[in-house]
């Protein structure tokens, strides 16, 4: 399965959630026109062929550290310390992965 197809699958899931934008809906482009959204802010992408999720820092480290994921570089060339890329290819790590990145950022104002 393409992660386009897995993303895919993501969309699905959380498209009846509370304040949740699936891609397409804003009818934007560029940066985040093809991301999760909840009350306007990215918690999920595909970025090159992986998942990218949102989650607090610390977190972030946890899962690095324990091989389920790679900082996210945004091409900056430096990593963005609230970003994981999700090395971890089956489906149920993106699903909960996105789902803890869901609660995340919709109970944090940022």
């Amino acid at each position: 399965m393409l992660p386009e197809e897995r993303f895919d699958i993501l969309v699905k899931e959380f498209a009846a959630s509370p304040g949740v934008t699936v891609p397409g809906e804003s009818g934007r482009r560029g940066f985040g026109s093809s991301a999760l959204k909840v009350n306007s802010s990215i918690f999920a992408m595909v970025s090159g062929g992986k998942l990218v999720v949102k989650l607090p820092p610390a977190r972030v480290l946890a899962l690095v550290g324990a091989g389920a994921g790679e900082p996210f570089d945004a091409g900056k060339g430096h990593p963005m310390k609230e970003w994981l890329t999700v090395t971890a290819e089956d489906k149920e790590s993106w699903l909960a992965l996105a789902r803890e990145a869901l609660d995340f950022v919709g109970s944090t104002h940022h």
